[in-house]
Parts: structure tokens; sequence; C-alpha cells
């Protein structure tokens, strides 16, 4: 039986790949080409202007930001988009008649996400490679944060397609506290730069965590000790993915 079920979760994360694969253009291309656009206005007006660590142009500073927000997006996108499209267009009933588990729908469609959120940050590094060649300090916080970010965001993903019932109430999760947190978690500044209020409100953003955890991987320093970082995106993770697992398991708005 558990071979079955493990069988039916393969099955499952294969589609999901399948199902962002075979629209990459848009689901991988598309948010390399923003990444790339972003680094292009904000890399050529602040190059100049703006140092944030010794030695470290902007440019190369603003890579692994712009990097890891492309992850954590799509990521989340990834998940979220595929379950409300599931169950608008009604076919999330051949999934509900199958025997899988939550675990198994858990597995395949954060998988699906991490693999998304890694594609699109691995082609934005290629494709910006040309701009600031990277430097990889300490890669084991590049892997880490990357996969535990993705994962983190692919939870949450989930549990935003289970809660929404059509695409508009998704856009707003979407652009009123996805968008947000992403923007101001340090992606094109450091958070020292910032007066002593916005920096306690910065720390408060677990996505600066993610954003600074991975960045340290580049640089070897960054705003946040990678242990602390490294505590608050797991124990962010298991939180969201324990919410995420209970919602499956009672089938919160997924049956009639």
């Amino acid at each position: 039986m558990s071979g079955a079920l493990l069988a039916g979760a393969r099955t499952l994360l294969y589609k999901e790949v399948l199902r962002f694969w075979k629209v990459s253009f848009q689901t991988v291309a598309a948010p390399v080409l923003t990444a790339v656009l972003y680094l292009l206005i904000f890399g050529h007006v602040l190059e100049d202007h703006v140092q944030v660590y010794p030695g470290v142009g902007y440019t190369s500073f603003l890579i692994p930001g712009l990097v890891m927000m492309s992850v954590l997006q799509n990521a989340f996108a990834n998940s979220s988009s595929s379950l409300i499209q599931s169950k608008i267009t009604g076919n999330l009933v051949f999934l509900l008649v199958t025997p899988l588990s939550h675990w198994a729908w858990f597995a395949a469609y954060v998988g699906a996400s991490v693999l998304r959120g890694l594609a699109v940050g691995l082609g934005v590094l290629l494709v910006t490679v040309w701009f600031a060649p990277p430097a990889f300090a300490q890669p084991g916080w590049i892997l880490v944060f990357a996969v535990l970010g993705a994962g983190l965001m692919g939870a949450l993903g989930l549990i935003a397609g289970l809660w929404a019932e059509k695409f508009d109430q998704m856009a707003a999760f979407q652009n009123f506290i996805i968008m947000p947190m992403t923007f101001l978690s340090g992606v094109f500044y450091s958070v020292h730069s910032l007066p002593g209020m916005w920096q306690t409100v910065s720390h408060l953003n677990p996505f600066f965590y993610m954003i600074d955890g991975f960045r340290r991987g580049f640089f070897g320093v960054g705003d946040a000790s990678p242990w602390l970082s490294l505590g608050i995106v797991a124990t962010s993770f298991v939180a969201v993915s324990a919410v995420a697992l209970r919602l499956l398991a009672t089938g919160y708005k997924l049956r009639a």
C-alpha cells in the first residue's frame, strides 16, 4: 500500500512539474527577464552611489537579492496557481477520488514549487553573470536558504490556493502580503541603512532572513547571524507546513 501511495505522489509531482514546464516561457523565462530589468534599472542608477559591504559593488550586492526574490515569488506562484486553477476549472475532482494522503499532496505540490523556484533562480543567476561574476564565499548557505525558502513559499502558496475561491482573492493575497514582504526584505538595500524603527520592522519580516542568509553565501557577510536566520526560516517552514498539512487533511475548501 505504501508503495502505491509513493507511486501516486511521484505521479502527482511529475504532473505538477510538467504543468509549469510546458509553459516555461511564461513560468521561467518571463520571471528571469523581469529580474534582469530590475538589475539594469537599479544597477545603472545606484552602482556609483551605493556600497553596502566593503569591496562589494552595488550590482554584485543586488544580484543575490534578485535571485532569491525570484525563487520565493515563483515557488509561491506555482503551488497557489495550480490549486486555484484546478478548483475553478473543476478538474480537482480527479485528484480527490485518488487514495493519495495529505502527505503525498503536500510533497508533490511543494516539491514542484521548489523545483520551479530553483529553476527560475538559476536562470536569473546565469543571465546576470555577465553583469557581475558571482563570488561563492559560503556556498552551503546558498543551497540551504534557496531550498528552505522555496519550500516555505511553496507551502504558503498551498495555503493560499486552498483558501482562495477565485483569482482576485489570490491576487489580493499576492499583492498585499507576498509582494510587500518581499520588497521590504532587503532585496535592494541593506536594512542597516534604514532608520531605527524600520530596522526593527524589517527584523520582524521572515523574508528578510531568507534574503540575508542567501546573500551571505555569496559574500560571507550579512546583516544578521546566519544561524539566527536559519532558525527563523526553519521554524517558519515547519509552522507553515503544519498548517498546510492540517488543511489538506481536513479537506479545507477542497470538497463541496
